[in-house]
């Protein structure tokens, strides 16, 4: 999408273009919505720059990150692209591929306003790289009321526990219903659902031994989550590998399947559709955790507009600007000025948890290890959900994990 189109002078433009391309994963109805309150709030500030809508389509940015690749090996970056926090942002910093931000980060008071784990997260050798604009949770539990009502079972709570999560299932594909949404066609939803398997049965302790590499990848822990993950797959909509990651949490509000593992991005998909229905509860076994899926976004270090792009960093970390787009996207946003009770419910309680529960970074996300590992790591969960053979499983996720960076939390 190309927005803009008349010439003006401006800070951002002497000695550069006067265009700038940003590249994001955000394609469904709710995050494409979501970017436009960035792009529109950047555009009344310069409305002679076209700024160029470089989306990708594919959920979590499996897709744009192969496409970022090829950019960059062709030397053609983008000015300003989408990442995650953690290991993956130092990642990009250790590559010398993106520039720091402490202008953006001075100009908007960005530094006293994040929580002091996502400040550091951000901060690299002293320096600021990349603006956060929101935070996800990836341990929740989404059900649809009504189904799970007729079909006699109980809403889930605070403390519902695998046992009862595998009773209802069974429950459910006994009465006909489709137990379990998934959108198989988008790869990271079944890694992010082993993902919070796995959380499930190590906890936090397992996840700092995996930050640390000291996590057994074929011990007992690894073979119960494998064997509960593939039960789990075997409860999951049979026409999962055609739908979308977005596509799925429309069925799950149309009431045509019970359950939905996925991080959530999908309410803001609701948001958009006015669903009512849908319930919530942290994944089984991870109660006071906190999974965060930090979106950020970083300029290239050769950035054709590098002043614009940091105008565009400027936008997003605005109070006002990033309460707007928090609001369409279900995210939470970090900047601890932002007052919440405009959000919805969901978003407030998810903001509480978020500043009082454990927070831990994403496997799926590339934020706990290295972005290395991913590959591995979706082509080992791809593969067990053809074998169903912990052995190869675990032997997979362990290359996986010898080709990633180890960082601790």
């Amino acid at each position: 999408m190309l927005a803009g189109c008349q010439k003006e002078e401006s800070k951002g433009t002497a000695g550069s273009e006067n265009r700038l391309e940003i590249m994001s994963w955000w394609t469904s109805g709710s995050e494409s919505a979501a970017l436009k309150v960035f792009q529109d709030a950047f555009l009344q500030k310069h409305p002679g720059v076209s700024l160029v809508d470089g989306a990708v389509v594919g959920g979590g940015g499996s897709n744009e990150q192969v496409v970022l690749a090829q950019r960059l090996a062709a030397n053609r970056p983008p000015d300003v692209w989408q990442t995650f926090l953690g290991a993956s942002l130092a990642a990009w910093v250790a590559s010398g591929r993106i520039a720091n931000v402490d202008t953006v980060y001075q100009d908007t008071g960005l530094a006293k306003a994040l929580p002091k784990a996502v400040l550091d997260a951000v901060t690299i050798g002293g320096h600021q790289y990349g603006v956060p604009t929101g935070a996800h949770r990836g341990n929740v539990l989404f059900f649809n009321k009504d189904v799970l009502s007729k079909a006699g079972i109980a809403a889930p709570g605070a403390d519902y526990a695998d046992a009862a999560f595998k009773a209802d299932l069974d429950k459910l594909s006994a009465a006909h219903v489709t137990p379990l949404c998934l959108g198989g066609r988008d790869a990271i939803t079944r890694v992010e659902l082993f993902e919070n398997v796995l959380l499930g049965v190590i906890g936090a302790d397992g996840w700092e031994r995996i930050a640390r590499d000291r996590f057994d990848w074929d011990g007992p822990e690894l073979h119960k989550a494998a064997q509960r993950f593939g039960e789990l797959l075997d409860r999951a909509d049979p026409d999962a590998d055609s739908q979308s990651w977005d596509e799925a949490a429309k069925r799950l509000a149309d009431g045509r399947c019970a359950f939905l593992v996925f991080n959530d991005s999908a309410l803001g998909e609701w948001i958009r559709s006015n669903a009512t229905d849908i319930g919530h509860t942290t994944y089984p076994g991870t109660r006071s955790l906190f999974t965060a899926v930090i979106d950020t976004f970083v300029v290239a270090r050769k950035a054709k507009s590098p002043a614009l792009a940091d105008d565009l960093l400027r936008t997003m970390a605005d109070p006002e600007t990033d309460l707007a787009f928090n609001k369409i996207k279900g995210s939470i946003p970090l900047r601890t000025d932002i007052p919440l009770d405009s959000l919805t419910p969901y978003q407030q309680e998810a903001a509480r948890d978020l500043r009082g529960d454990k927070l831990l970074m994403s496997l799926t996300h590339g934020e706990l290890l290295g972005p290395d590992l991913q590959a591995g790591l979706f082509d080992a969960v791809r593969n067990f959900a053809k074998s169903r053979d912990p052995a190869v499983f675990g032997r997979d996720l362990r290359r996986a994990v010898a080709s990633g960076t180890a960082i601790a939390p």
